[in-house]
């Protein structure tokens, strides 16, 4: 008779190989709480999503090759094999020149689509983590860290769609605001 293997058990965190950081998944919260984050606007601090899941960080996950920056990620899930090898579910950012449009002049240098594009990867591949701002909230920070992104898209791959489809532009010509530059007056304006 064939042995069954035991199954996967979900883990809380994961602590980043030769570091003392530690990467949380999803948490599953009652409704009555995340209203409260989002009613006191703490929701800020993480990715809200439908049925009360809470998913607390992005990490920066090593490339294959090591001339390419790492790739950015959002956990989704932590779990640990019966010979505790740790995997994480996670959502992968692209960055706008991974896309198929590709980069374009309003995009900043920080900038990333949330994409629908999920993976299962080997713990042992987190580089460290990172912080994903919203468009506002980047482009409040005081000093952008070396960790700090920013997304005001998400990207479905397999069409190369975006939502929202449009951007709100901030100057004659009509460009949306890249964060990088300073728009008091854009090259092509006058004004």
């Amino acid at each position: 008779m064939a042995k069954t293997k035991p199954g996967k058990k979900d883990l809380d965190s994961y602590t980043i190989k030769g570091t003392n950081k530690v990467v949380k998944g999803t948490a599953l919260f009652p409704v009555q709480f995340v209203s409260f984050l989002s009613y006191y606007s703490a929701a800020t601090l993480f990715s809200m999503r439908e049925g009360g899941t809470v998913v607390c960080d992005c990490v920066l996950l090593r490339p294959s090759e090591s001339d390419k920056p790492p790739y950015v990620a959002r956990v989704e899930k932590i779990e640990a094999d019966h010979r505790n090898n740790v995997r994480v579910k996670v959502r992968w950012y692209y960055r706008p020149e991974e896309s198929m449009g590709g980069r374009r002049q309003f995009h900043g240098a920080k900038e990333l689509f949330l994409s629908d594009h999920y993976d299962v990867q080997s713990a042992h591949t987190i580089e460290g983590k990172c912080v994903v701002h919203s468009f506002k909230n980047y482009t409040k920070l005081e000093n952008v860290g070396a960790e700090d992104y920013f997304c005001r898209f998400e990207y479905k791959a397999a069409t190369g769609a975006f939502t929202p489809d449009r951007v709100a532009v901030y100057c004659k010509c009509e460009m949306p605001y890249n964060p990088d530059d300073l728009m008091v007056q854009c090259d092509g304006c006058k004004d």
